[in-house]
This record gives structure tokens, sequence and C-alpha cells, in this order.
């Protein structure tokens, strides 16, 4: 059935615009049902880069290497970009004018999948957590569900497992959805803030010009939806329902019991619950799974207790206003790991809250990390309770000699990581491995 709808591919020369998670399971899916078109893999990485498992693909071809602006991308009559491939650039505009149709795998993923029954979650920052945290809900429930999407899961590598009355929950980015033209179901959106307005990932360069095409981007989750489908949004983002077709739910913070830490998962859970009523899922179920969902790596993750310190793993907390979330999270004296890459944020605030929670801050040396400083020196945060280092063993080593029985040692940068880590899944595990090393003292 599925194969069917993929005739259109055939025949064609098709270009996948970069090899991430998503186009990487879209080939193995193209290959696996053997559609008969012209696949060229372009990325600007080497093969080398690439890594050594792309040697067993045989039968597709490879644009390597190209910076951006010198690909011919014209040849092409499908597209299909990752998330991070910028819509805006000369040799895309250039090979759409040509007649190439610019698509992506989560476009064709909704396209394609057997269930109308998809829970779709945005967010600035909160959208993993409550993916997790519905998908967890439905299990519970016993009902047949799936999870993918930004959360690293790609929904090409389920597709052919889903049926007709399945779930699929998707945590959708907002350059997942800058190009969408379905909405889910069920829409959530968690949050909305100043995020990815100027590019700091070196392979995923993409970022929005301006708040209001970031806005743009993430409203597509429930643009497209239908009469009687359900957007959920938290009550400080209020709409003009008269603009919408679709049912509007607003929530605020949940009460229910939950392992998770922080007035910010309060939200998240009230969030996953309105999803989960929308799915028709009964209370008494949805408390049992909230009380026995242990949250997610990376976001306010408890590593462990030593020595009367207790260790978190915020790395996620990749701009100011999560990290701030973070420190709020805590009553207990904090020592902050923070600092990297600059993505163009303001820490003005961070700096405040920094003042008044923080005893001490070791800095992950980044070029946003001089912007912290600054903020803080101007608001006359001590010189004597900072210190720039320039690896994490080192930083793991300074908040122990800083910190005292009772106190917090939290990694919540409120920048990305790319300069001293490859991304922000890496600082968070060489943290969690440098504090696994810590020898209990008798």
């Amino acid at each position: 059935m599925l194969v069917k709808k993929l005739k259109f591919l055939k025949g064609k020369k098709i270009g996948l615009l970069g090899l991430g998670i998503e186009n990487f399971a879209l080939l193995n899916y193209f290959l696996n049902k053997r559609i008969e078109c012209e696949i060229t893999v372009c990325d600007r990485r080497s093969k080398k880069e690439l890594g050594p498992e792309i040697k067993k693909y045989k039968n597709i071809k490879w644009q390597l290497g190209e910076k951006i602006g010198q690909r011919n991308l014209a040849r092409y009559d499908y597209l299909f970009r990752s998330p991070g491939g910028a819509l805006n650039l000369p040799d895309i505009k250039k090979a759409i004018k040509k007649g190439a149709k610019i698509t992506s795998p989560m476009k064709l993923f909704f396209n394609l999948c057997p269930t109308k029954n998809i829970i779709g979650i945005t967010g600035t920052k909160g959208k993993g957590t409550t993916a997790a945290l519905v998908y967890k809900i439905l299990k519970t429930a016993g009902k047949r569900a799936w999870l993918g999407g930004n959360i690293g899961i790609a929904p090409f590598s389920f597709l052919d497992k889903i049926k007709q009355n399945d779930w699929v929950v998707l945590e959708l980015s907002s350059f997942q959805l800058e190009d969408l033209k379905t909405s889910p179901k069920i829409a959530v959106i968690t949050n909305f803030s100043e995020e990815h307005l100027a590019g700091a990932d070196p392979n995923n360069p993409n970022y929005h010009h301006s708040i209001r095409d970031y806005w743009r981007a993430k409203s597509n989750i429930f643009k497209w939806q239908k009469r009687g489908d359900c957007l959920i949004i938290n009550k400080n983002l209020r709409l003009k329902e008269i603009e919408l077709k679709n049912k509007i739910k607003y929530f605020a913070k949940s009460d229910l019991p939950s392992r998770l830490i922080g007035e910010h998962n309060k939200e998240n859970i009230a969030a996953a619950k309105a999803a989960a009523k929308a799915a028709n899922i009964e209370n008494k179920i949805i408390k049992k799974a909230v009380n026995n969902f242990k949250g997610f790596e990376h976001r306010l993750e408890f590593v462990k207790k030593i020595n009367g310190l207790k260790y978190y793993n915020d790395t996620f907390a990749t701009t100011p206003e999560s990290t701030i979330v973070a420190i709020k999270s805590f009553q207990e004296p904090i020592v902050l790991l923070a600092g990297g890459a600059d993505k163009g944020a303001n820490f003005s605030d961070l700096a405040g809250e920094i003042k008044n929670r923080v005893k001490f801050i070791v800095l992950l040396a980044g070029k946003a990390t001089p912007r912290i400083k600054k903020e803080l020196i101007k608001i006359k945060f001590s010189k004597n309770k900072m210190k720039t280092v320039s690896n994490i063993k080192s930083a793991v080593r300074i908040a122990r000699q800083k910190a005292v029985r009772g106190d917090i040692i939290l990694l919540s940068a409120a920048c990305a990581s790319f300069g001293m880590f490859k991304n922000y899944k890496e600082r968070g595990r060489l943290f969690k491995k440098e504090v696994l090393k810590i020898k209990t003292k008798p």
C-alpha cells in the first residue's frame, strides 16, 4: 500500500540534502522498498567523516564536500532536506526555480502514515520531556504507540510497523515544521521564547532570521489542522480562537505527584495530561504513568549523590531561559557549570539569577563565555566566584572544591556546546563520566 503511494518517485532523480538521522532512515526505507529512482546523497562532509557504515551503500551516488552555494541541485527532481537544511540558500532557490521540488522526510511521513492518530509536540523547551511522557501515558493505557521526531528517532525507522489505530507521538522542532503543510490531529505547544535566531551548530546551520519567522514555523503545528482537531497550548500564549478551526485547550501547571523536579516540569506534565485527555485516556491511568515517569536523559537528570553533593546533568539547557528555569528548580546552594558556543542570546537576566542563587560558577570556554562573564561583572558578581576552564574534567574538579555538603552541582550551560564538544549529548555524557569517577569518602 505504502509503495503505491511512492509511485511518483519512479524514474526520478532524488537528492538527500544531508545524511542526518532522518535522511539516513529515509535512504534505508527507499532501498528496502526497492524504489526505482536515482538517489544521490548531498553532504558537506566527506565519506570518511560520514563514517565506515556508508561503505555498504553500493547503488547510490554521492555528492560530497561541496560548500553551500556550490552545489548543483537543479539536476534533481526531488530534494529531501534534513531539518538543519535552510530553505533560503541560493542553490536551493535556483533548483526550485528550475523545477525541483523541495520536501523533507517529515512531510513524506505525514503523507504516508497509516494512522491519523498523530500527536505533535513543539515548543522552545519541554517538548522532548512532554513527548516522552505522552508516549508513556499511551503505553500505560495499553495503546500501540510510537515515539519519534526531534527526540532522535526517525519516524521512517518504524513506519512499516504502524497500524491504522495506532498512536504516533512526534517531537517536532521548528526546522521540521517550517515547511510542513499538514498538522497533527492533536497539536501541543509547550512554550515559546527567543531561540534559533543565530547559527551555532556547524552541522545544522539553519536558523530563523526573526522571532516572527520562528513563530511562523512553530505555528505550522496547528495551521493545517482540520475541524475537530485539537490544539493544546500554554496559557501564556493566548491565541484568537476565531482565527482557528480547531478546539483550543489551555494548560497551566499540574499538581499530579511526579518524580520530575522544577516548576517548568509541572507545565510539561499539564501539557502531557491535556494531550492524553484529548486522546480519551482516563485520569487514573494518566496519574499512574506520570508517577512512574523518571524523566529524560540530559534534562535536569539526577546523576548521583556523592559525599553529600548532588550532581545534576541539564546539558540540554542551551539558552539562558532554560538555565534560569533549572536554577529555580532548587532551593539548595548551587555551583553552576555554564558557558559555551554563542547563539546570540542575551545573558543579562541569567546573570541576575546567578547572582541571587549561585554561590560559584565554573565557566566552560567558548565564544559566549566572555559575554556571560561581562554581564556578571556588570552587576558586581565577584570575580572570585567564577573560574573559566577548557575541559569538563577541570570543571567538575573545581566545582567539587567550591561546594560543601548539601550543595547542588549543576551542569546547565545556557549555551550551545560546539567548540569544546561535538554536541550537547557529548557534554552531558562526559560530565556524568567525570562525576561517576569520584570516589566516596569513608
